[in-house]
Order: structure tokens, then sequence, then C-alpha cells
């Protein structure tokens, strides 16, 4: 008897590396398809798990958005992502900057799955990304995960309220201004309440983020540009009390770069004057950048003025090699909008923000000081490096 039910306990323990097995596959094929290798359509309990963009609705134009709703699930579109960073301090004054991200990706139409009533069956599949730099200490942790949205394991809701969740990473609608973020991996964790100062910013024309000349080639794009956060950061095992500033960048879209687009600069920059700046540049793989590139100035007050590729200017004023993926990045900015007299220069407070998991970027907090309309200011942000290690192009 004993023999027997040993016999069935490794059973069911090769039944469970198996399934493991099978559903690693499932996630790298649906997220990471190599573009030198052929499309496939493979199975996993009937679930197709590449579908073609043309499968989805794409963005065309401005679109009216309610929120708590929008802030959960669209389906209908291939991919979105919500992408919450922050700089924080703690009451003896220690910085550290964090990165909590949600990403859904669409294994195949809805329309296209078969009728199943098992919990199990999902189309979709969700990617987290949670990071934590710690400045005094010089150090820059990062953290990736993947699962299935079925049985409660990850998802996302926007009505009544809203949430996002991979196990127990989560961001979850606590009132009307204020959410609650959650992330502990080994020995690092964020707990912390964000609360939004100036409502939703829509990027672009209305929220409408067009990013190459292809019809359909755009996202929905909003912020939440000023988020005041307070709780607790773990480093080590050791817990802090820490207060600062946050940022939302969301975005929907069934798109990809332009042929051409290798990848992108993106800041976040928010300032002691209560202004905040959005940029981005799309960079080209002969070197210059592509005239869709964009941003955006929030004043105080909320107000927003539209950034055309024109009226801004980043330039990079030094590098840094990644001893990991061997990729040089820029490591220092001059940042100006002449238009208003602004010129910021931005530091990064880790020099290795570099995150290696299943893409290689760099993103990173940062700390900015220069001069707004001839006043000194000083402030925080972040900033996205990709397609430096590898190009994006033909990965998104």
């Amino acid at each position: 008897m004993n023999r027997q039910r040993l016999d069935r306990k490794r059973v069911f323990q090769w039944v469970g590396i198996l399934i493991v097995l099978v559903g690693s596959i499932f996630v790298v094929r649906t997220w990471f398809p190599q573009s030198s290798t052929p499309a496939v359509r493979a199975s996993v309990v009937g679930m197709p798990t590449q579908a073609s963009s043309a499968d989805f609705s794409h963005v065309t134009g401005p679109r009216a958005l309610v929120f708590p709703k929008d802030h959960g699930p669209h389906p209908e579109f291939q991919t979105e992502w919500w992408y919450y960073t922050g700089n924080l301090r703690s009451t003896d004054g220690r910085r550290f900057g964090f990165q909590l991200t949600f990403f859904r990706r669409a294994a195949a139409p809805a329309a296209d799955l078969p009728n199943r009533t098992s919990d199990w069956a999902a189309s979709q599949i969700y990617m987290a990304h949670f990071t934590l730099t710690d400045a005094a200490n010089q150090k820059f942790h990062s953290f990736e995960r993947f699962e299935r949205g079925s049985v409660g394991l990850a998802g996302a809701v926007g009505d009544p309220s809203f949430k996002v969740w991979l196990h127990d990473w989560s961001v979850q609608q606590i009132d009307d201004h204020a959410v609650h973020l959650q992330a502990r991996e080994q020995n690092i964790a964020i707990d912390l309440r964000l609360e939004d100062q100036k409502g939703v910013v829509l990027q672009g024309d209305r929220g409408y983020s067009q990013k190459g000349p292809q019809p359909g080639n755009a996202s929905i794009y909003y912020s939440q540009t000023r988020l005041e956060s307070q709780g607790t950061v773990t480093v080590d095992g050791e817990s802090f009390t820490v207060s600062g500033l946050s940022w939302l960048d969301r975005e929907i879209s069934t798109s990809s770069l332009s042929k051409g687009q290798v990848g992108w600069d993106w800041f976040s920059l928010q300032l002691d004057d209560g202004s905040e700046l959005m940029a981005y540049v799309l960079r080209r793989s002969d070197g210059t950048i592509d005239s869709f590139s964009n941003g955006t100035l929030i004043a105080p007050d909320g107000e927003t003025k539209r950034l055309k590729r024109e009226d801004f200017a980043i330039v990079s004023e030094a590098t840094w090699k990644s001893p990991h993926s061997g990729g040089t990045y820029p490591a220092g900015w001059r940042v100006r909008v002449p238009s208003i007299d602004l010129d910021l220069r931005v530091e990064p407070l880790v020099s290795d923000q570099e995150l290696n998991h299943s893409f290689t970027y760099w993103e990173g907090a940062v700390q900015v000081r220069g001069n707004h309309a001839g006043r000194a200011v000083e402030g925080n942000g972040y900033v996205e490096l990709t397609g430096y290690a590898k190009s994006m192009e033909g990965q998104l």
C-alpha cells in the first residue's frame, strides 16, 4: 500500500512538471515569436497561441474614455499595459525608485475560441515586471513573472472598480482617487498607497497617440502624472517608511513599430514647481529621430500642452555600457523645450538599471535639475530606453 502511494505521488510530481513545461512553451510562443522563425499556430488544450494583429481592433482615432471602467482590460485590442513608476524617500532620507508594470497580451481573439466551461480556459497572457532601485547602495533589483489569465491567477477588471494582478503582485483601486500597490519577491517588497492629484492626462490627440504612418499604428494613451505616494519599501528584509511621487502610463493598442524604427527613449519628469513633462523619441535604424516622436507638458493646474517633434530636444551627454547585455545606453541628458524656457539636466540615480528578462531594456529612476521660465527647478522621474541591446523592430 505504501509503495502504491509513493508511486502515485511520483506520477503526480511528473505530471506537475509536464504542465509547467508545457505552460512555459505556451508563454514563450505566445509572447515572443522570433522574427526569423515562420509563424506557427500551436495549441495548448485547444487554444491557439498565436494570432495575427489583423484579428484585433486597431486604434484609428480618439475615443471617449470612462473611468474606472477603462482602467480595466480591453480584449478587443491585442496588447495593453499598466506602467507604474515612482521616486520615494524614506524618513531618514534614503532614496528609492520602483517600477511595477503589468502587460496583457491576447493569445487569440475571444471570438475564435470554442465554447469551453473549464476555469482553466484562457485567451489572455499576463506578464509583470517589478524593480527596485536602492540609490544609497547603488543596487538595482528586477524580477519578471508570467501567468495565464485564468482561475484567478492573473487578470484585470475595471468595473465596478479597477484591479490588475499577477499572483500576489497587484494594483487595486481603494477609492475614487487612490490605488494600493503591492509586490514582493525574495527579500524585496513595496506596499504603497498612490493618490491622484491631477486626474487623467490624455496624451497625443485626446488620448490618440500615433506612432507611425500606417493606419492603426497608434495607441490609446493616457497618464496620471502626479500620484502622491506613501507606504513601505523593504530591502534585504529591512522595511522603510517612504513617501514621494509616482506616475502611471497606460497604453492600449494592436500595433507595432513601423519599418525602420528600432527603439525609443521615453521620459516622465516631475518638477518641484508642480509641472510635469512626458516626452519620447522614436529612433530609426539610420540614427535619425522619427517625426512621430511626441510629448506633453502638464501645468501645475493640470492644463496640458501637446509637443510635436520640433518642439523639444533631448541630447545625450554621457553613455553607459552594460556588463550584462553589452548594449551601450545614454546615461545623462539635456532636455529643452524652448517655447516655455525649460532647460533640464537629467541624471540616473544608479547607472545599472537594465532589466535582463524576456526583453532587455533600461528603465530607471532619475534626478532632474535646471531652469523653468527663469526659475531654478529640481525634480525626479523615470527614463525608459529600448533597442540599445537589441533592435525592437519585429518584437512588438
